[in-house]
């Protein structure tokens, strides 16, 4: 049941990010001074912000930009993790030792504050967003498959295929990674969960996109300021992302229970 939850609320965002444009007659950057702060109306169901743009507008525009995110650094995080991963736990040996080691010591710092540290060097921009989630996200995938080739590299099939003379690469990426990609599926889905809460995280502190392009974050944190005279601000952008966020928990916890043998009967 709450796969099914979670589907269609990451499906619902999906679409509203992509048809953003035209739900709302609205743009993202218009402005209406005289109206600013103004609370939900029939016209702005979200209400005005300090700025007397339209909130809904923006949550809209800043719904592309979670998505973007959470693609761009999950697919890659996933891609390298995956790769080095499968590596270390296959060859073992030196390359297992540096890959290890490297993992262990990025897994040692807080990935928030490491991003938070990797933007700062970088500067503010979405590219730096993009740049440091995803030098933190592949660890987890890396540590994910590792085990997982760690285990399966000792199947009959992968041994009957290394005794038919197969070489290393085709048995790795042939036979033994396809076996460990419902885990990393899973774990992408609960990424990008991590990496829309991380980025809204990053705007807020201003390290992240840059006004005036929306961004949750900064929705959040140019409202932080009117929590008493206009709660809209904050109330509909916080709503946007935990809702989002819950989605994909919802997924990844349900297509985990899918994918584990334990709980099939």
């Amino acid at each position: 049941m709450l796969v099914k939850i979670g589907a269609v609320i990451v499906l619902v965002a999906a679409l509203a990010a992509v048809a953003g444009p035209s739900l709302t007659p609205f743009s993202p950057s218009a402005q209406d001074l005289p109206m600013r702060l103004e609370g939900p109306t029939r016209a702005h169901p979200f209400g005005l912000d300090e700025l007397g743009r339209d909130v809904l507008s923006r949550i809209l525009a800043g719904a592309r930009i979670s998505f973007l995110v959470g693609i761009v650094v999950v697919s890659v995080s996933a891609a390298v993790g995956t790769v080095l991963g499968a590596m270390a736990g296959y060859f073992g040996g030196v390359l297992d030792d540096v890959i290890s080691r490297v993992i262990d010591t990025l897994l040692a710092f807080p990935g928030l504050l490491l991003a938070i540290a990797l933007v700062a060097v970088l500067g503010p921009s979405l590219g730096s967003v993009l740049f440091a989630l995803t030098i933190i996200g592949w660890v987890g995938y890396a540590r994910l498959v590792r085990g997982q080739v760690l285990r399966a590299r000792e199947f009959e099939y992968v041994q009957a295929a290394r005794a038919l003379g197969a070489a290393a690469p085709r048995v790795l990426f042939r036979h033994i990674v396809p076996a460990a990609m419902p885990v990393v599926v899973v774990q992408a889905t609960l990424g990008m969960a991590g990496a829309v809460i991380s980025e809204a995280a990053l705007s807020f502190l201003g390290l992240g996109v840059q006004p005036p392009t929306p961004s949750w974050g900064t929705m959040l944190n140019g409202g932080r300021t009117h929590l008493l005279d206009a709660p809209h601000l904050t109330l509909f952008p916080g709503l946007a992302i935990a809702l989002l966020v819950l989605g994909f928990n919802f997924l990844g916890d349900g297509l985990r229970d899918a994918t584990d043998p334990k709980k099939k009967p």
